[in-house]
């Protein structure tokens, strides 16, 4: 029982880039300086938009050449993130970022396309992942076959992802991501959705392969925004035979007692900004837990009356893993340690990679520069791993 021995991956959605040529500038601009000064093997967890992907596949030859560009920089690749289709840094991204959901086409066939690139970018004999949006987003109307439809979708992929392994050698499997107010947002859920979805690949008798190509990603952030058990979430995953196939190493924002924190309100309401959700969660004296679909200011700078008898809020704000403070608000970074520890009890190494993709968002004048930070957080992860 070991973690995944892997260079750490840090995911490439904090940077912009809905061109080949735009993502490769990054990786120079933002990436290579960040491996140096890391002094050590960085791989880069790419997020390449449906743009992008389309403009690799335009050609024959485009994902071999787009995986020799990679290669003489140097970096690694093993898995990307396509849960963000479009633009992920237009000025209002929010509930936008779930669609396409899993019942349509388009996002089938562009997870496919993530597929084909990956297994040429994947190095020899390294597995590869891919994680997505849990289906889509509650607050939207699906249609009442949706969750059928998704499933149905999944399983072509998995189809799909057995025959690329056949085509190319390479093993790559899906990585279904739980947010706040997703269709699966919950660990009860996650496993609900994939016992419906092993019954059905039973009927058409692909259970093996579903269960081979399909599994979770288990983004540390949402779950602790949840407030759900972290070490008992896991367990019970593993116990659902699902295979955690990712992990985002993650971190979210904690307020504690928020009426008689004036101070830590007025700061947590410059975290409220216009691009990304920020799903918000508090927990009351009573152990009950009410839910805020995004952050607002008035909601703590005009004291929402709920925050009198609120024990604990959390954010869904992506912030530094190395955060185990922010002047008066606290994070969820000993939920983190916990989650690391439990997936290090797993008798597979799930690919571990660093999403912090706000810091563009992140309020004050004196952040650091992106380089700084990200190495910065980069090597507390390092650090964290390695004293596990």
């Amino acid at each position: 029982m070991t973690l995944n021995s892997l260079p750490l991956s840090y995911c490439t959605n904090v940077h912009p880039g809905l061109t080949v040529a735009e993502i490769l500038q990054k990786l120079d601009d933002f990436t290579i300086p960040i491996q140096q000064q890391l002094a050590a093997p960085l791989a880069a967890g790419l997020w390449l938009a449906d743009p992008v992907i389309r403009e690799i596949l335009s050609t024959p030859e485009g994902h071999l050449r787009f995986a020799e560009e990679i290669q003489k920089r140097d970096l690694t690749c093993y898995t990307l993130n396509a849960f963000p289709f479009g633009n992920f840094h237009s000025d209002r991204v929010k509930e936008n970022v779930y669609l396409p959901d899993w019942s349509t086409p388009e996002r089938l066939e562009y997870t496919k396309g993530c597929a084909r690139v990956l297994a040429a970018l994947l190095p020899e004999g390294t597995e590869g992942s891919i994680s997505t949006v849990p289906l889509g987003f509650k607050q939207f109307e699906h249609a009442a076959d949706f969750s059928n439809s998704c499933i149905d979708q999944l399983i072509q992929l998995a189809l799909f992802l057995k025959q690329l392994k056949e085509e190319t050698g390479r093993t790559i499997r899906l990585a279904i991501e739980p947010e706040p107010f997703c269709v699966i947002e919950f660990t009860h859920e996650l496993i609900l959705f994939f016992e419906r979805l092993y019954e059905r690949a039973a009927k058409k008798q692909l259970l093996g392969i579903v269960r081979e190509y399909l599994g979770a990603c288990y983004d540390v952030c949402h779950q602790a925004v949840e407030f759900e058990d972290i070490p008992g979430s896991i367990r019970q995953i593993t116990h659902a035979e699902i295979r955690i196939n990712k992990v985002h190493i993650s971190n979210a924002i904690e307020l504690d007692q928020p009426w008689e924190n004036e101070a830590g309100r007025t700061l947590l309401a410059n975290y409220a900004e216009p691009r990304y959700l920020h799903q918000t969660i508090g927990s009351l004296e009573t152990g009950d837990l009410y839910r805020i679909v995004d952050l607002t200011r008035e909601f703590l700078l005009d004291p929402d009356p709920r925050l009198k008898d609120t024990d604990k809020l959390r954010v869904h704000f992506h912030v530094p893993v190395d955060a185990e403070s922010l002047g008066p608000l606290g994070t969820t970074h000993k939920e983190l340690k916990q989650a690391l520890a439990t997936v290090k009890e797993l008798d597979y190494a799930p690919h571990l990679e660093v999403e912090t993709y706000t810091w563009e968002v992140l309020p004050g004048d004196q952040k650091p520069t992106l380089v700084e930070g990200l190495t910065r957080e980069l090597q507390a992860a390092r650090t964290l791993l390695n004293t596990l």
